[in-house]
C-alpha cells in the first residue's frame, strides 16, 4: 500500500492530486482547513502553524509515509502595492506557503522509507511577474530553492521536487484568446498537475528539480504591438 499526504486537498490543483493518485491505488491523507475530497482520509490542518501540524500527524497516526505533496498556500492580498502591505500579511502569505512546507516536511521525514518522496507546489510566479506581487512570488521562489537544499540533504534516501504551474482552471468562462496564448493552446487543467505528481512521485532518478508545467507559457517571448 503506498500512503501519500497531500496539503491544499480541498483546493482545485489539491483535489486533481488526491483523485489520481487514488486511482492509481494510493491511500491518500488529505490535510486542510476544509474537508478532504472523498475517499481521502481527511485531516484538518493549518499548515503554517506548527501545533496544528503536530496534532494532524498525531491525529492521522501513520507510522509510514510514502509521498508528501506540500500545495497548500493562499494567494494573498489582491496585488497590493508593496508600500501598503502590512507585516502580518506577509507572514500570513509566507506561512501558508514556506513556513508550512518546512512545518509538514519536517514531520514527514521520519517517517518516509527509503524512495520516499517531497513535493513541493511552487509557481511560474517564481521566475517571472506581475506587479504588485512580491509577497506570493517572494514565497514561492524561496521554496525553489528549499527544494534544491532538501534533495540535497535527504538524498539519497529521499527524492525531492517542485512543480511550478501556469494557468490552471476549471472555469467554463474562459476566453478563446486565454487559450489561444499558451503555446500549446489551451490553458491548464488540475488533471496536469496531478499528471506532473505521479511521474515524480516514481522517478527514481529525479531529484532536487522544478517540473514546470504552464504549456510553454515561460517560453514566450512577447512583444509590444
Amino acid at each position: 500500500m503506498k500512503t501519500a499526504i497531500v496539503t491544499g486537498a480541498a483546493g482545485l490543483i489539491g483535489r486533481g492530486i488526491c483523485q489520481a493518485l487514488i486511482a492509481d491505488g494510493w491511500t491518500v491523507a488529505a490535510f486542510d482547513l476544509k474537508p478532504g475530497p472523498e475517499n481521502t482520509r481527511s485531516v484538518i490542518c493549518d499548515v503554517g502553524e506548527e501545533a496544528s501540524v503536530q496534532a494532524a500527524f498525531d491525529e492521522l497516526g501513520w507510522d509510514a509515509l510514502d509521498l508528501l505533496v506540500n500545495n497548500a498556500g493562499i494567494a494573498g492580498p489582491d496585488r497590493g502595492a508593496m508600500a501598503e502591505l502590512s507585516l502580518a500579511e506577509w507572514r500570513k502569505v509566507t506561512d501558508s506557503h514556506l513556513t508550512g512546507a518546512f512545518l509538514m516536511s519536517r514531520a514527514s521525514i521520519p517517517l518516509l522509507g527509503d524512495d520516499g518522496a517531497i513535493i513541493h507546489m511552487v509557481s511560474t510566479r517564481a521566475f517571472m511577474s506581475e506587479p504588485n506581487t512580491e509577497v506570493y512570488a517572494a514565497s514561492k521562489g524561496a521554496i525553489v530553492a528549499l527544494t534544491h537544499a532538501m534533495a540535497i540533504s535527504l538524498g539519497p534516501k529521499v527524492r525531492v521536487n517542485a512543480i511550478a504551474p501556469g494557468w490552471i482552471s476549471d472555469g467554463q468562462d474562459l476566453r478563446p484568446i486565454d487559450h489561444a496564448q499558451h503555446p500549446v493552446g489551451r490553458v491548464g487543467r488540475p488533471d496536469d498537475i496531478a499528471g506532473a505528481v505521479l511521474y515524480l512521485a516514481g522517478a527514481g532518478f529525479v531529484t532536487g528539480q522544478v517540473l514546470t508545467v504552464d504549456g510553454g507559457m515561460t517560453r514566450k517571448m512577447i512583444y509590444a504591438e
